[in-house]
């Protein structure tokens, strides 16, 4: 708390003044006008940012179907052309179908790819995909990026969904080429409610992903690309 410094003046002189007479009060007529209340000053709106988000994505649509309900991704094969092509090409091969919701980090995102229920994996395509973090999209709110391992061409089959704004994720500014971040390639149009409720299940170890595997099994049963 600031300390209020009081000046203390010492009246060393002090006159004495003669007493000044009551003075009478006016007439009715002659009473001053009450002076206008204060106006209260009007506060100046605040400018809100608007949320950051990404820009429209071109490409199809997949539907992931859940044992907690249905998510229908935006994908976008102009701006992630092989990691949408990569995708696809699981998609087709039923790669996805009776997998599971293998990692669910509250507030993080939620992932699948290539476990089982009971946390047993299944076969990959040899060879990992060229990054492509460095596209303009964001690792924003709904938006869905592939997994890698630490070397940046590693992707496989693995996917996420971003619980929240996660742009530490995103292709670092000072990278002038492809070696940094996740690659997002399509975002959620609708479902989103049930990605909300998949990151708040109970999480345990039985997964590949110790901690973080959903003690019920949120079971895919089936992606479906739609025409």
């Amino acid at each position: 708390m600031r300390n209020l410094i009081v000046g203390l003046v010492l009246l060393t002189a002090l006159p004495a003044f003669a007493q000044e007479p009551a003075q009478q009060a006016p007439a009715a007529d002659q009473q001053p006008a009450a002076a206008p209340p204060a106006s209260e000053p009007t506060p100046t709106p605040q400018a809100v940012a608007p949320a950051p988000t990404n820009p429209p994505m071109t490409g199809p649509r997949i539907l992931i179907s859940t044992s907690m309900g249905d998510i229908t991704i935006q994908l976008d094969s102009v701006r992630a052309p092989k990691s949408v092509a990569n995708l696809l090409r699981y998609v087709r091969e039923k790669h996805y179908d009776n997998t599971a919701f293998y990692r669910v980090a509250r507030g993080f995102v939620i992932q699948m790819g290539s476990f089982d229920a009971n946390g047993k994996g299944r076969g990959i395509h040899p060879g990992g995909l060229p990054l492509e973090a460095n596209n303009g999209l964001s690792n924003l709110r709904g938006a869905v990026a592939m997994g890698r391992a630490e070397a940046p061409d590693s992707a496989t089959a693995e996917f996420y969904i971003n619980l929240a704004d996660n742009t530490p994720l995103d292709h670092k500014t000072d990278d002038p080429g492809n070696t940094t971040g996740y690659a997002v390639f399509g975002q959620v149009i609708s479902g989103m409610d049930v990605v909300d409720a998949i990151g708040a299940v109970p999480t345990g170890d039985n997964g590949p992903m110790p901690g973080q595997a959903p003690v019920t099994p949120i079971i895919v049963k089936k992606v479906t690309l739609l025409k």
